[in-house]
């Protein structure tokens, strides 16, 4: 087995570093045989599942996202179902719902929470997994990620009430009156890569995910946090809302001197295992 994976992650050096090569190889082979890595060492001696995997190998070598590839991954302990018209969940998302997790995990009270730019659910889907007796909504403008975030949530056994919405749209203001309100908890990974960033980015991520997710542009980096913020200040329920971002480091301290400007108050940013700036928080009380 260990010779076919080698075989397998060779060709894939082409195109990605040694490590990156072989993790995927174990990846295509687990995919394959429903097998952990565990158990295709000690216990699997057929490697004829993996005769037909050229297909794979040259979509990798194009830069195709594996979890695109196979449709789905496996994220914070949740199956995901992913196409291109979603996102693919990171390790600093976790991170986000982990920081939530940690700030609530005293309250044992039915919170509403609501996820801007839900994407695949994956936020929503976990949150909601972790405390069962909130009740979550996920809103995103493509109805492609919000088919997606449904099947998402059938698939983990959570009930999430997921809508298209546009937050930018004259009609948002009526759509939260009658549908969201009141809330506890706002939470949102917006698009937050400047466009003069995407010369620094992987083909897998540029030339695959959606861009409508990853970027805005240079002249209105906080685009999205102020049009979140603003909106949501002035829909609070009343013990006030909370406010969770997934943030650009690089924003740190505007988007902090922006949510002062607002009246949101305890405004905390929390580094990544990387050691940078990557959530903020704060509340607005009533």
């Amino acid at each position: 087995m260990k010779n076919a994976i080698l075989h397998i992650a060779s060709q894939l050096q082409a195109a990605y570093p040694p490590d990156e090569a072989e993790a995927l190889a174990w990846w295509i082979a687990e995919e394959l045989s429903g097998q952990t890595r565990t158990e295709l060492l000690f216990g699997c001696k057929d490697t004829t599942f993996l005769r037909n995997t050229q297909t794979i190998i040259d979509r990798l070598l194009h830069f195709e996202p594996i979890q695109y590839i196979f449709g789905h991954t496996i994220w914070n302990g949740l199956d995901l179902k992913l196409t291109p018209a979603t996102l693919i969940p990171r390790p600093e998302t976790a991170e986000l719902v982990e920081r939530i997790n940690s700030q609530f995990s005293i309250l044992n009270s039915q919170l509403h929470l609501l996820d801007v730019g839900t994407g695949s659910g994956c936020i929503a889907i976990a949150l909601k997994k972790a405390h069962p007796e909130w009740q979550v909504t996920g809103i995103d403008i493509s109805p492609e990620a919000i088919a997606v975030a449904k099947e998402n949530a059938r698939r983990n056994n959570v009930e999430v009430n997921f809508l298209v919405a546009d937050i930018f749209s004259d009609e948002i203001e009526e759509t939260f009156t009658f549908h969201l309100s009141p809330f506890t908890l706002i939470v949102s990974n917006p698009p937050y890569i400047c466009e003069s960033e995407k010369k620094d980015m992987r083909p897998n991520v540029l030339n695959y995910e959606p861009a409508s997710a990853l970027f805005v542009p240079d002249s209105d980096p906080l685009l999205f946090y102020r049009r979140i913020a603003s909106l949501f200040s002035s829909f609070r329920g009343a013990e006030g809302a909370y406010l969770f971002f997934e943030i650009n480091e690089s924003y740190a301290s505007q988007l902090s001197a922006m949510l002062d400007r607002l009246g949101y108050t305890d405004i905390q940013i929390t580094k990544d295992i990387y050691g940078k700036d990557r959530i903020i928080e704060g509340r607005m009380a009533q």
